[in-house]
C-alpha cells in the first residue's frame, strides 16, 4: 500500500494481533486521539503498537518518538523502504523493505525511550512483543508504585505562562500561589512547566509544540489533571483536553472547587453553587460526548443538541432560582444591619488577602471559635461578633461589631464577585475597615494593592481603614522596618502569639470615636468653610 501511493502508512495493532486502525501519514499525523486511548496510569502502556513505513532511510524523528510517548504505545516499528517505485509518484517500481527500527519507552531515562540499531525484517518479525510489553510494564510498575493515581487525590501538572506584562518576581509569586491553591483543593503538583510568550495562543494558549510537551509530561508523570495559571476559554479547554487526553482546568475552576469544599452555611453553599453554574454555562459544549453538539444546519441536528439544550435550560432555571434566593439573603442581611445601626453600634469589616490571619484575629479578640488553618480560603462564611474596647483618653468603654469576610485574591473571578455580593455588602455597608496584611508573605505589597483594587471596584466605597500587619513574629527586622516606614500609621501584631493586641484595641477605640464623631465634625467644617467664603466675599466688596 505504501509503495502504491508513495506515502508513509501506519497500522495500529492491539495485543491480540488485530489491526484496529490504519492511516496514511507518519505516526504523528495518524496518531490516535488521546481521548480514544485506554487510560491505565503511569505504570501501564496503552496496549497498542504501531507499525509504520517511511520512504527515507533514517532513524525515527524526535516528533515521531514524542508521539509514541504521548500515546504510551507498547512499541513503534519504523520500516525503511527502498526501490524505484519510491523515486517517482505512480512509478510502479518494485520496492522492498531495507531494514527497520524498533523503539519503545523505558523508565528512569531521559528522554524516556530507546531506539534500536537498524534491524532486518526477520529480526523484527521474530520479536515477541508480548514478552517485551510485560517486561516494560513490570519496570514501570516498580518505578511508579509510589505514584499511583488516587481517585480522591489529583496529581496535577501546573502550567505557567509568563507574558511580557509580568516581571520575573511577579510570575514566580503567581505560580507559587496557584500551587498553594491546588494543594488547598486537595491536589498535588507533580511538575511545573513554564513558557514565556508575548501573547497567549488563541486556540491552545501555549502553542502546538508545548501542548505535545505537556501531553508527554502528563503521561510520564502519571498526572490526571492539568492546571493553567491563566483563565481559559471554553474552546481552549476543549482543544487542550483533546490533545492532552486528561482533564484541563484553569485557576478560576480551582478556586471554585475550594469554595465548594469550604462553604459550611446554607448561604455559603447557595452562593458557591450559583458561581459554579454561571462558570459552567458557557462550557457545556464539549463536556463529554453526550453533551456535544452534532451540527448547526439542516440534517445535522440530533440527540446531542437536544441533550445540550435540555441541560442548558435546566441550569438556567436553577441559576434564576438561586439568584432569587441570594437576593432574599441580601435583604435579610440588610435588615440585620439596619437593626445594628438603630442601636448605634458601629460596624467594622475585617478585610484582607486570603490567609492573612483575619479569622485568627477575630478569634483572638472575641473568642469567636471560627475555623482557622494555614490554607487559602480556609473560611468563607461571614462571622459577626461584638467587641468592647476602652477609649484611652476618656477610659469609657464602647461597643463595636466586627465582621470577618471572605479573603481576597489577585484577579478575583467575576462570577465570585457576583455570587458573593451579599457577603461583600458587609464590606460596603461597614462604617470602617480593618485591613489585615500578612507581613510574612514575600509579596505582601502586591497583596495590599490587590485588596485596594478590589475594594475600589465595589459600587460603594467603604469608610476609613486601619491597616494591621499580622505575623510579625515570622519576619525579619529589615522587613518590619520597611513596613513601618511605608505605613507609619499601621498597627503591628501577631494574632496567634497575641502580640500588639493592646495597641490594636486602643487604635480600634480611636477609630470608633472618629466614626461616631465624623458627621458632627463634617457639619462644623461646612460651617467654617461657609464663614470663610462669606468673609472673603465681604473683603472683595
Amino acid at each position: 500500500m505504501s509503495q502504491s501511493i508513495d506515502e508513509a502508512v501506519c497500522a495500529y495493532v492491539n495485543r491480540r494481533g488485530h489491526v484496529i486502525r490504519v492511516g496514511v501519514g507518519t505516526p504523528q499525523q495518524t496518531q490516535i486521539p488521546p481521548l480514544e486511548l485506554p487510560r491505565y496510569g503511569a505504570e501501564r502502556l496503552c496496549g497498542i503498537r504501531c507499525i509504520s513505513t517511511q520512504t527515507k532511510d533514517q532513524e525515527p524523528s524526535t516528533s515521531t518518538l514524542t508521539t509514541m510517548a504521548v500515546q504510551r504505545l507498547d512499541a513503534l516499528v519504523v520500516l525503511s523502504l527502498s526501490g524505484e517505485g519510491f523515486q517517482r509518484r505512480g512509478g510502479g517500481g518494485t520496492g522492498y523493505i531495507q531494514h527497520g527500527y524498533l523503539a519503545h519507552l523505558i523508565p528512569r531515562a531521559d528522554p524516556g525511550w530507546t531506539v534500536s540499531e537498524p534491524l532486518s525484517l526477520d529480526a523484527i518479525a521474530l520479536q515477541n512483543f508480548l514478552d517485551l510489553t510485560e517486561g516494560l510494564e513490570a519496570e514501570f510498575q516498580r518505578e511508579y508504585v509510589a505514584q499511583q493515581v488516587d481517585l480522591d487525590h489529583d496529581r496535577a501538572l501546573l502550567i505557567g505562562i509568563m507574558t511580557r506584562d509580568l516581571s520575573k518576581q511577579a510570575f514566580g509569586d503567581r505560580i507559587a500561589e496557584v500551587a498553594r491553591l491546588i494543594d488547598t483543593a486537595g491536589g498535588e503538583v507533580v511538575e511545573t512547566i513554564h513558557q514565556k510568550r508575548n501573547r497567549l495562543h488563541p486556540q491552545t494558549v501555549v502553542g502546538e509544540g508545548k501542548v505535545q510537551e505537556i501531553a508527554l509530561a502528563a503521561q510520564s508523570m502519571g498526572a490526571n489533571l492539568v492546571v493553567f495559571d491563566h483563565d481559559l476559554s471554553p474552546a481552549q479547554v476543549r482543544n487542550l483536553e483533546t490533545n492532552i487526553g486528561v482533564r484541563v482546568v484553569d485557576r478560576t475552576e480551582v478556586i471554585l472547587d475550594i469554595f465548594a469544599q469550604r462553604a459550611q452555611s446554607r448561604a455559603g453553599k447557595l452562593q458557591v453553587e450559583l458561581a459554579q453554574l454561571e462558570y459552567l454555562m458557557p462550557r457545556l459544549i464539549g463536556r463529554g460526548r453526550d453533551m456535544s453538539r452534532l451540527g448547526g444546519g439542516i440534517g445535522t441536528r440530533g440527540p446531542g443538541e437536544t441533550k445540550l439544550e435540555t441541560e442548558r435550560r435546566g441550569i438556567q432555571q436553577r441559576i434564576s432560582r438561586l439568584q432569587r434566593e441570594v437576593n432574599q439573603l441580601q435583604a435579610h442581611r440588610s435588615r440585620l444591619r439596619q437593626q445594628r445601626q438603630k442601636q448605634d453600634v458601629p460596624s467594622i469589616a475585617v478585610v484582607g488577602y486570603t490567609n492573612a490571619g483575619k479569622s485568627t484575629l477575630l478569634n483572638t479578640l472575641t473568642n469567636a471559635e471560627v475555623y482557622t488553618a494555614d490554607q487559602l480560603f480556609a473560611t468563607l462564611d461571614p462571622t459577626t461578633r461584638r467587641l468592647t474596647v476602652s477609649d484611652p483618653d476618656t477610659h469609657d468603654t464602647v461597643g463595636v461589631v466586627l465582621t470577618d469576610t471572605v479573603g481576597f485574591i489577585h484577579e478575583l473571578p467575576p462570577s465570585l464577585m457576583d455570587a458573593f455580593r451579599a457577603t461583600l455588602e458587609e464590606v460596603t455597608e461597614a462604617d470602617a475597615l480593618l485591613h489585615v496584611v500578612d507581613l510574612s508573605h514575600p509579596a505582601w505589597q502586591d497583596q495590599v494593592r490587590a485588596v485596594i483594587h478590589i475594594l475600589s471596584s465595589m459600587p460603594i466605597v467603604p469608610g476609613p481603614a486601619l491597616v494591621v500587619f499580622n505575623k510579625i513574629d515570622q519576619v525579619s527586622s529589615e522587613a518590619l522596618a520597611i513596613a513601618k516606614t511605608t505605613y507609619p500609621e499601621a498597627v503591628f501584631i501577631s494574632a496567634s502569639d497575641r502580640l500588639g493586641l493592646e495597641t490594636l484595641r486602643k487604635r480600634l477605640a480611636q477609630l470608633v470615636n472618629y466614626i461616631t464623631a465624623g458627621p458632627l465634625e463634617a457639619r462644623i467644617n461646612e460651617v467654617h468653610a461657609f464663614e470663610a467664603a462669606s468673609a472673603e466675599e465681604q473683603a472683595m466688596g
